[in-house]
């Protein structure tokens, strides 16, 4: 059974629409913790590095999750998958109103980590499912546009939240939203099911299957000793690493070193985010409209992907100079860059691995960039409390140096066979 051209184009802006609604609240439930962190770490009796070691808690467990969550995909479907890992960070995320401390603390962000990540592959296996090469990337982009509205719109509910009533307050507020995205995923697959006989089809997919004339399963561990994939996934850690600094530690910066008030933080972190937004828009409607033009997947991706990243590398600038409206501007320059990187990388990784192992292998990519993040999470701090963020502004430059040599080492963009 298989469903008109114009329903199926229907059901696939309307799968991209729930999940843009549950990357929001996906971004906004883990984001909370840096926007309150100064008032939680003086309320808990937490150092810079403690803090540390909860959000290296967090990346472990997505580490961990984003593999799981991606082979769940792949054998279970993407409806099953997402609406439990839904249900199980939305749980994790009420749990943070009840810490007392360190370990409490470092045990609910693990679970919320072991919850938020499985999201991520299901929803990218979709979207290569529903989408054709042409059109993948503004699917793409605006999912992961979903992610710079979630960390936009969570300083200031956060900040007015913890105001007026603490910090707890603004977990229990946050933290139950996720249940609000059950009914409508629900009610779209049974559609779908109607018309498909499944709940979960790839008509797209289908599509470039027949027309590549082959059915070739490449074992996952062929794709595994491949330089292109590793490459690729190399490419993406690097720039998921430089991101969850931002993430993490932007709004204790602010607060910190800059003097900021948390309401005036609540006020104007929302520019940056709102250009991150813009710049996952314009990196993947970029690179789809140059394919339109017939310029070639290879060097649509890359055209966008490299100057992507020199402008992500602008935000190394921002601990060098002085006046806090550069600092803004320089944050939004980067954060436009480095989303219009994302919307392209992680098209570019679900292009090129097998259809088969596409959420797991994906899921791989996103548990190396959360190991790297990890990691660094544990040298940040320690940093930040002897010297100061000037040095690893530095490093997120040469992250994002590194990932675009990673690109170019990659060879084309095409699928491994």
């Amino acid at each position: 059974m298989r469903a008109s051209f114009s329903q199926q184009e229907r059901f696939a802006w309307g799968i991209v629409a729930v999940l843009f609604g549950g990357s929001v609240i996906n971004y906004l439930d883990r984001a909370v913790l840096g926007v309150i962190m100064p008032q939680m770490r003086r309320d808990l009796g937490l150092t810079n590095q403690q803090y540390g070691w909860a959000v290296g808690a967090f990346l472990a467990a997505y580490m961990v999750s984003y593999v799981a969550g991606g082979r769940l995909a792949d054998r279970v479907g993407c409806r099953r998958t997402i609406s439990i890992t839904t249900l199980f960070w939305s749980a994790a995320a009420l749990a943070h109103a009840l810490v007392t401390g360190l370990r409490t603390l470092s045990a609910a962000r693990s679970l919320l980590g072991l919850g938020e990540a499985a999201f991520y592959p299901a929803a990218m296996r979709a979207a290569a499912g529903w989408f054709p090469t042409k059109d993948r990337a503004k699917a793409v982009g605006l999912f992961l546009s979903a992610l710079s509205v979630g960390a936009l719109i969570t300083p200031p509910i956060v900040s007015s939240v913890t105001g007026r009533f603490g910090w707890r307050a603004s977990f229990l507020v946050t933290g139950g939203l996720g249940i609000f995205l059950l009914p409508p995923w629900l009610w779209l697959h049974r559609r779908i099911r109607l018309a498909y006989g499944t709940s979960d089809p790839e008509p797209a997919a289908e599509g470039e299957v027949q027309d590549a004339g082959s059915k070739e399963q490449v074992p996952l561990a062929r794709v595994l000793r491949t330089r292109k994939y590793w490459c690729a996934l190399s490419a993406r850690a690097c720039s998921d690493g430089a991101w969850y600094f931002y993430l993490f530690w932007m709004p204790g910066y602010l607060q910190e070193a800059r003097g900021l008030s948390l309401r005036s933080v609540g006020r104007l972190l929302w520019i940056p985010y709102l250009a991150a937004g813009i710049g996952a828009l314009v990196g993947a409607w970029t690179s789809s409209a140059l394919i339109h033009r017939g310029f070639g997947l290879d060097r649509s991706r890359k055209g966008v992907l490299l100057p992507s990243a020199a402008l992500s590398i602008i935000g190394t600038a921002c601990c060098f100079v002085s006046g806090n409206t550069l600092i803004f501007l320089l944050l939004s320059v980067a954060l436009f860059g480095h989303q219009s990187w994302s919307s392209n990388i992680h098209t570019v990784i679900i292009e090129i691995v097998p259809p088969a192992h596409m959420a797991v292998l994906y899921g791989m990519t996103g548990a190396a960039g959360t190991l790297m993040g990890a990691v660094a999470q544990l040298g940040i701090g320690p940093v930040v409390d002897a010297i100061g963020y000037r040095p690893i502004f530095a490093g997120v430059g040469l992250l994002y140096a590194m990932a675009a040599a990673l690109v170019l080492s990659a060879g084309p963009v095409q699928r491994i066979r």
